[in-house]
């Protein structure tokens, strides 16, 4: 019988996937950003790490006070 439940699906393991440099370009992106975004908060003093921060959530309209 065909159990929909017991089903089960096969992937082949072989081969790689291949993506063109254009599909692949946004997410080097988000990573340089984060990476720099981490370097330069770690080399930081924390007031400033903090004003940063805080003046980001009041230029966001996030209420902090």
């Amino acid at each position: 019988m065909n159990d929909p439940q017991n089903a089960s699906i096969t992937i082949p393991l072989s081969g790689s996937i291949s993506l063109p440099i254009a599909r692949r370009m946004p997410a080097i992106a988000v990573l340089m950003f984060g990476l720099i975004t981490l370097y330069c908060v770690g080399f930081s003093t924390a007031s400033v790490a903090h004003n940063a921060t805080h003046d980001t959530r009041h230029a966001s309209g996030f209420p902090c006070h």
